[in-house]
């Protein structure tokens, strides 16, 4: 598997790729042919960040963990990414290697996420500006708004892991 590391505020030692190396290969069994793999390092406030894509054909699955150091979060990051690929093998089962997912019986079956709950709210419209002071105002993590500078198109603010708010563009595509 071709991996590339991305670091932020932090130089990737050659103790650190040789273990993440190892420990990535093992996902080359779920995959017929090479697939391409991105590692993204950061270290920000004394955390470590690890973010792993996987690339393979036309499909993306990524997973992402926080830890005091880099090889912790190698341990909460490769078995999300691997119960991912298990939990979506009927979508995958076209791509992957064949039998690959059969061999693992000792893995349990993974459900679907389920909708537990539905909430109604009024989209009111206004700026951004405007939305932006709502959304603090009313603590939430998430903002629904019709914004009133961009023909009343639906955007969605967030609040994102570094403290900061973030805004969605919902474009609606046919």
């Amino acid at each position: 598997m071709k991996i590339e590391f991305v670091a932020k505020n932090y130089s990737v030692n050659q103790k650190l790729k040789e273990t993440l190396d190892k420990k990535i290969a093992k996902l080359d069994k779920f995959f017929e042919i090479d697939a391409k793999c991105r590692v993204y390092l950061k270290v920000e406030n004394k955390i470590c960040k690890m973010e792993i894509s996987l690339y393979y054909r036309d499909s993306i699955i990524r997973a992402e963990a926080k830890a005091e150091n880099f090889y912790d979060a190698i341990d909460f990051v490769l078995p999300k990414l691997e119960k991912q690929i298990i939990k979506h093998r009927s979508k995958l089962e076209s791509k992957l290697k064949k039998g690959s997912i059969e061999s693992l019986t000792s893995i349990p079956d993974y459900e679907d996420f389920k909708l537990v709950k539905t909430k109604n709210f009024e989209i009111s419209p206004q700026t951004v500006d405007d939305a932006i002071i709502d959304f603090e105002l009313k603590g939430y993590d998430f903002y629904v708004f019709s914004d009133i500078d961009d023909n009343n198109k639906i955007k969605v603010l967030y609040l994102r892991d570094d403290g900061n708010v973030g805004l969605i563009d919902a474009i609606i595509t046919k």
